[in-house]
């Protein structure tokens, strides 16, 4: 099937540029669009220098000529008069000469009263090729002067016309279709490959279905896409700086369960191509005219997006973690006082407490301790994910009494105090900052409001004083 398919794309690689140049060597119908190009590769018109006769029929006909120094041009009959005394043509004719387009006079006249039996007009700027109207044996002819060849492209009540017409809109449209086909086979390839892609993915993720589901959407986005194509470039011996620098930092951020630093990195690489896309995207949509050279710079900041959005993840969670240290901690003090271990008093907060960041780590240091590390390792790897110096206290602390053997109830009591006057702290700083803060979006958009809504109706008034 793949074969088959390859050999069709080849297939249509190889015709769609030779019928692309046949279906625009077709002169369309409408006269204005006619160019040099189809003149000269009109197939159709047989160039010669037969006279033409100038009667009622000629109207709306279009004549293809050629001059003495190679120059082409079109030519539509407007309209003919023919009496006994006078022949009249009214034409519409362009020669095209390089980047050069002459225009010759639009009519032409010949009578017998004045013995007028040759008038002509010139088709070039230099006078070297003419159309001529000549009274022949009682009637009124064209004839192109010496040198210069000419063919109808079509009468307008042939019927060829209309075959010809039927045949160019066909050929202008095949590329259009082929071209539809070739996009459908390679998305069709795509998507088959992407199914697969999904399918494996599935299947490794399906031990951890919770871990899907809380995903950040940015991840769950960006994952098949990056992990796809651009995961094989972070892999390998020499990436070990990169691993070493993010590692931490997506532990810090609660998502070291989601992806690894290699991943992080293949995420950072997409984001080169995703914020251009982006832009390019809204740029679109909006119809707006942002310039293009800004491309370069979003490149730039789609690289450092991953960065930034991991530094507000790992704020956001860090604010989590001390908003329920002293609540948690209060229910170990508790546990320890009534008699349980430190171990079951933490499996204790973790089945009571409400759910946050901290019960999480608690949960992983459970795990940890199961396994086979001891307690303190356990409590130095949970300060080293959480990374806060409110964590790295009261790890260190623990780890202190657990040495030495000391009771850790009063301690516990004690972290729990100075965790809740920091606290306190904390909110009367963040409230301390807050009235300079306000004062950001007051004076750049409240203030420019209440000034319009004073003065407006001031303005409005003289001015309708005035008038």
């Amino acid at each position: 099937m793949k074969s088959y398919t390859y050999c069709l794309l080849l297939i249509l690689g190889l015709f769609l540029p030779l019928v692309t140049p046949w279906a625009q060597s077709i002169c369309p119908e409408d006269y204005s669009q006619i160019n040099t190009r189809c003149i000269l590769n009109s197939q159709k018109v047989s160039f010669n220098e037969s006279p033409i006769l100038l009667n009622k029929e000629l109207r709306d006909d279009i004549i293809f000529y050629k001059t003495t120094d190679g120059q082409v041009g079109k030519l539509k009959v407007i309209s003919t008069t023919t009496s006994g005394t006078q022949c009249t043509l009214y034409l519409d004719a362009v020669t095209y000469g390089g980047d050069r387009v002459f225009l010759p006079n639009s009519s032409i006249t010949i009578g017998l009263e004045n013995n007028w039996l040759k008038e002509k007009i010139f088709l070039d700027k230099e006078g070297s090729s003419a159309l001529e109207l000549v009274r022949h044996k009682g009637q009124c002819v064209l004839v192109f002067s010496k040198g210069v060849t000419s063919g109808k492209y079509f009468d307008q009540k042939s019927e060829e016309k209309e075959i010809w017409r039927e045949s160019y809109e066909l050929l202008k449209w095949t590329p259009v279709v082929l071209i539809f086909i070739a996009i459908f086979i390679v998305v069709r390839l795509f998507m088959e490959e992407q199914d697969k892609f999904k399918t494996q993915e599935a299947l490794e993720e399906a031990e951890n279905i919770s871990k899907v589901k809380n995903q950040a959407l940015f991840i769950k986005v960006t994952r098949p896409f990056y992990k796809r194509y651009f995961l094989p470039l972070t892999q390998g011996k020499n990436k070990q700086k990169y691993r070493n620098l993010y590692r931490q930092k997506l532990a810090n951020a609660g998502l070291s369960k989601d992806m690894s630093p290699e991943e992080f990195m293949a995420l950072k690489f997409f984001m080169i191509l995703g914020g251009p896309f982006v832009f390019l995207s809204v740029r679109m949509i909006m119809e707006e005219t942002w310039p293009l050279t800004i491309t370069p710079v979003m490149a730039i900041a789609g690289y450092m997006y991953p960065d930034i959005w991991l530094g507000g993840l790992m704020k956001r969670r860090a604010d989590d973690v001390l908003r329920a240290m002293p609540f948690i901690i209060d229910m170990l003090a508790l546990s320890v006082e009534a008699g349980l271990d430190f171990m079951a008093a933490i499996q204790r907060v973790i089945e009571k407490a409400p759910n946050s960041p901290l019960v999480e780590e608690f949960e992983t240091l459970i795990k940890e301790t199961k396994i086979g590390s001891s307690r303190a390792e356990g409590l130095r790897q949970l300060g080293w994910r959480v990374n806060i110096i409110e964590i790295n206290s009261f790890c260190a602390t623990l780890i202190a009494a657990d040495s030495v053997g000391a009771s850790i109830g009063p301690i516990l009591k004690q972290l729990s105090n100075e965790l809740r006057v920091k606290r306190s702290s904390r909110a009367e700083q963040a409230g301390a900052t807050a009235a300079t803060k306000i004062l950001i979006p007051m004076i750049f958009f409240i203030l420019p409001a209440v000034l319009v809504a004073i003065f407006a109706p001031m303005v409005l008034k003289m001015m309708t004083g005035k008038m």
